[in-house]
């Protein structure tokens, strides 16, 4: 790097690992971060939908924000091999300013904690302010996150865990206690009976959706984490119509490439009178549940906003508390 550049430079760029990231985050930070972030205004120009490079048996997906605190905008990079089994994720940070490559930062936890935070955060806005019975759907790691995320930030009464295998649900279930008042149910209808909010972080193996509408109760509120793709199912056709209203982070992209709207939509339920912007709820431009016995419907694909935000909160308690690898090298912004 030329002295000019090292002059001109502020700060150099951090590289936080994922040993890092589990070092600097905690579930009440990261819940407080995107709710201030989705208070404020956001444009659709600042969280343009994704974009995915397919090769044969792998995929790079890029997910690009501008953050509305107006201090970086980023782009997570996501590689993976299916046959492989492998995947890598990553977060680069840029300065609003100077366009100065502030972070890149190992991505992979940072994933789960914006999904299970802004799956809380969903929880916090749209389910009565009171202990929760909760059901939970899936035993794996997004489900993990999602509970204890939700137990961090809101009192939960009760939970009731389902996944198929038996062995997994009860691991699951004694992992957190005793903690609060778990236990695992013989089938998803008996754990979602008499739930207030019910969370799906499940798919079954021949992507049949493993939450039905017909076995939900007036006024719940569903958290859907599990599928993200147009071949991928979660929740039914019923599920979709039941629903008083849908928030979606990404509501494009959840209402055309995700196989439970398309699934929807083919059965004639009409989605576009219903789909709403998580932003416009957390900004309280929007009445999700204008009776008690709605149901109310949060479906996530995943937001670079999201990434985005959890990223920058880590940046600046990795500056504060010295943590973070400084790199010798960097790339120069250049007039142009």
């Amino acid at each position: 790097m030329s002295d000019a550049v090292t002059a001109e430079s502020a700060f150099p760029t951090l590289f936080l690992s994922d040993a890092d990231v589990a070092s600097l985050a905690d579930w009440p930070s990261a819940v407080a971060a995107l709710a201030d972030a989705y208070a404020k205004p956001v444009a659709t120009a600042m969280v343009p939908p994704r974009s995915m490079a397919r090769g044969e048996g792998m995929w790079l997906r890029s997910l690009t924000a501008v953050s509305p605190s107006g201090g970086h905008m980023g782009c997570k990079l996501i590689a993976a091999n299916i046959v492989a089994r492998r995947a890598s994720y990553l977060i680069s940070l840029f300065d609003q300013q100077t366009m100065e490559l502030r972070a890149l930062i190992d991505g992979n936890r940072v994933t789960g904690l914006r999904t299970a935070a802004t799956a809380a955060l969903a929880v916090t806005l749209l389910a009565p302010n009171r202990p929760l019975r909760l059901a939970v759907i899936g035993s794996g790691f997004e489900a993990r996150g999602a509970l204890d995320c939700l137990n961090a930030v809101r009192a939960l009464q009760s939970v009731r865990v389902f996944s198929p295998t038996p062995a997994s649900r009860e691991r699951f279930a004694e992992s957190f206690r005793p903690a609060m008042d778990i236990a695992a149910a013989d089938n998803p209808e008996a754990a979602v009976q008499d739930a207030d909010v019910v969370i799906c972080a499940a798919r079954s193996r021949d992507e049949s959706p493993v939450l039905r509408g017909a076995w939900l109760q007036p006024g719940v509120t569903v958290v859907s984490l599990g599928s993200t793709l147009p071949e991928q199912r979660e929740v039914d056709e019923e599920t979709m119509a039941r629903a008083a209203c849908i928030v979606a982070d990404m509501p494009e992209e959840v209402e055309h490439d995700t196989g439970d709207a398309i699934a929807a939509k083919r059965a004639g339920v009409v989605l576009m009178d219903k789909l709403v912007s998580f932003s416009t709820l957390a900004a309280g431009n929007i009445v999700p549940r204008r009776a008690d016995g709605d149901i109310v419907l949060y479906k996530s694909v995943g937001s670079a906003l999201q990434d985005v935000v959890i990223a920058e909160m880590l940046l600046a308690r990795a500056v504060q508390q010295g943590v973070g690898v400084p790199l010798p090298a960097s790339i120069a912004p250049v007039a142009k």
